[in-house]
């Protein structure tokens, strides 16, 4: 969140953190947003798991996954359930403003 920080200020993006997958799944049956940013290791499902559980639901929002992860083999299952973009931890604030900014086409 705080990495979001100067996207918030100037007015690009509102964020909202939720505390499990399982609570942004039901949050996405009735609210719609522009970007999904979530970890693939969680205690209640895997990123893998909750990206593709809204994708059945027909949820297109664009998903990136933010993660210690990055081997070739976990990036492709990640494109083969409909994550959109890998951003490996440790990572700067830049870095996840950029994608973030590619993602949303923010200047």
């Amino acid at each position: 969140e705080m990495a979001m920080e100067p996207l918030i200020s100037d007015g690009h993006i509102s964020f909202k953190c939720l505390a499990n997958p399982i609570e942004a799944i039901s949050e996405l049956d009735s609210q719609s947003y522009d970007l999904i940013v979530t970890d693939i290791n969680m205690p209640q499902m895997s990123g893998f798991d909750f990206v593709e559980s809204i994708r059945k639901k027909g949820i297109k929002t664009p998903a990136l996954a933010l993660t210690t992860e990055n081997t070739p083999q976990m990036k492709q299952d990640g494109k083969n359930v409909g994550i959109n973009g890998w951003i490996t931890k440790p990572f700067s604030n830049e870095k996840i403003q950029m994608a973030v900014k590619r993602v949303l086409r923010i200047r």
